[in-house]
């Protein structure tokens, strides 16, 4: 599954943000196009376990952890109907490929970002993964 979809894949998702979560929401209101910021197989348990971003051509909000998407890495991720774009990285979901009753498996990836780019995302996501917050489980 990780050679499918490596780490910086871009794909389309119905990502549930927090704040519906939060409502007590089950599903989200539309698929959207996100980054497979880690993709990691588990070998002893034969699963991928994948850490999802959305992606928006919407700024973000006041106090919402989001980068903007350089031009180049607009491009290179299949995303050119955004004028301009930004990733979230305070809050992402979780869920396992194999098993999820969300993620398609026979998506084609619209693209990709880069190496130096995505390690941008990796370290304003780090603080996030370490402290446990932002994680909406969508394996449930």
């Amino acid at each position: 599954m990780t050679d499918r979809f490596p780490n910086g894949s871009i794909v389309t998702y119905p990502y549930l943000w927090r704040w519906q979560e939060n409502e007590g929401r089950e599903h989200s209101e539309k698929d959207r196009p996100v980054c497979l910021a880690i993709t990691m197989a588990d070998a002893r348990q034969n699963i991928t376990h994948l850490v999802i971003l959305p992606i928006s051509g919407t700024p973000p909000f006041q106090g919402q952890a989001a980068l903007e998407i350089p031009p180049l890495e607009i491009r290179r991720a299949g995303l050119s109907m955004l004028k301009r774009g930004w990733i979230t990285v305070g809050e992402y979901n979780y869920d396992i490929a194999e098993r999820s009753y969300f993620f398609e498996p026979n998506q084609i990836p619209r693209g990709q970002f880069g190496p130096s780019f995505l390690e941008e995302i990796r370290q304003a996501l780090r603080p996030i993964l370490i402290a446990r917050q932002g994680r909406v489980d969508r394996t449930k």
